[in-house]
């Protein structure tokens, strides 16, 4: 223990000014924030809140907006209008509503809504 006390070096310890000592505090707790997946899901959130309001501004829905079956993409489509909703390969879908004719309105993983073909769509 001589020995390492003989070679150790004391550095002085510094005093610091109590409103930057508080300033750090602060700094250091936003930091460390733990819950920060609420940021992303409340922004997701209002995200999906628009899509629905524009949903149903523009196809007159009134409706309860009820989950009727899940499916999946059988190919890409890419849409020719806004009403129409673009599809990926494999995406998973949420039907809607079934519409007149060979059409339904979905829902995609983003919130995003639109008229999708059945021809395109493969249900379980």
């Amino acid at each position: 223990r001589g020995k390492d006390d003989k070679y150790r070096v004391r550095m002085p310890k510094l005093r610091v000014a109590k409103e930057c000592k508080d300033k750090r505090k602060s700094i250091d707790d936003v930091e460390r924030n733990i819950f920060k997946f609420k940021k992303s899901s409340e922004e997701k959130s209002k995200k999906m809140d628009k899509e629905e309001k524009f949903f149903r501004e523009t196809f007159m829905y009134h409706k309860e907006i009820r989950v009727l079956a899940r499916a999946s993409a059988a190919r890409s489509v890419r849409s020719r209008r806004r009403a129409d909703l673009p599809l990926t390969a494999g995406e998973q879908l949420d039907v809607i509503d079934a519409v007149q004719g060979h059409a339904v309105i979905c829902r995609n993983a983003q919130g995003r809504y639109g008229y999708v073909l059945v021809e395109h769509l493969n249900f379980r």
